[in-house]
């Protein structure tokens, strides 16, 4: 089975859509920053897999094939669980099961977008990072730094950054994660000791005010029981509009 290649990757891209559930491997698929691979011939396919490079051990099933995604999904290592239409996770799991002898857990993904114009929730800490940020940015913690970019300059000139600001150190920070025509997904996270401080709230609103004023939709993932992200969404002002279902073999 072999991976396609760059030009195959931007049509399997076009194949997936550019909708809110697609935005993240879109994106990849069209930046170069992923592995792909496809049941079926290009573009009539029966299932996808998409490795993004920022979380490679959670890759991306389309198709609504169980067969095709576990055949697929079998001819690699590494992965600890798939992300797939909700429909599919259920018989994906059975045939997982039935080859490797694993407890299946299912796991609910959320998405949401924003169809409104932002609440603006703006914090005297939080502002946007400029190119004159990428050292600061480079020396905050791992957990801090964001992702989806090859170096901190690319994601402050391409993306959009936002980030609490204290004493010269970053603490919290929302960002463009992936982006494709017409969405763009937010990213955010903060050290655990500067949480429940609205930071992260703060940071998203500005992001998400300059994804609108752009022309494209802020995207808004997060696990169903992540209740804090979820929060943050409704602060927002995101609406839920799909689903989809990580399959997660229990050893």
């Amino acid at each position: 089975m072999d991976k396609l290649t760059s030009q195959e990757c931007l049509v399997l891209a076009d194949v997936l859509g550019d909708t809110p559930t697609t935005v993240i491997s879109a994106g990849r698929l069209k930046q170069g920053m992923c592995r792909a691979y496809v049941a079926g011939t290009l573009p009539n396919i029966t299932a996808a897999l998409v490795f993004d490079a920022y979380c490679p051990d959670e890759p991306c099933g389309f198709g609504t094939e169980p067969d095709a995604l576990w055949h697929l999904l079998k001819c690699h290592q590494g992965w600890g669980c798939i992300n797939v239409n909700s429909a599919c996770a259920e018989p994906l799991g059975k045939l997982i099961k039935a080859e490797t002898g694993s407890t299946i857990r299912n796991y609910g993904d959320v998405y949401h977008a924003l169809l409104k114009p932002v609440h603006r929730l703006p914090n005297t800490v939080v502002r946007l990072l400029t190119l004159a940020d990428a050292e600061r940015l480079a020396k905050a913690p791992a957990e801090v730094q964001g992702s989806g970019y090859k170096t901190h300059q690319t994601m402050l000139s391409e993306g959009i950054v936002a980030a609490a600001v204290v004493e010269g150190d970053i603490v919290s920070i929302a960002h463009t994660y992936s982006q494709t025509h017409l969405h763009t997904d937010i990213g955010v996270s903060t050290l655990e000791e500067w949480r429940a401080k609205g930071f992260a709230t703060a940071a998203a609103s500005l992001v998400a005010q300059h994804i609108q004023a752009s022309g494209k939709v802020p995207v808004w993932s997060c696990g169903e029981d992540n209740t804090a992200s979820l929060r943050v969404a409704q602060k927002l002002g995101f609406t839920e509009v799909a689903r989809r279902t990580y399959v997660i073999p229990v050893a």
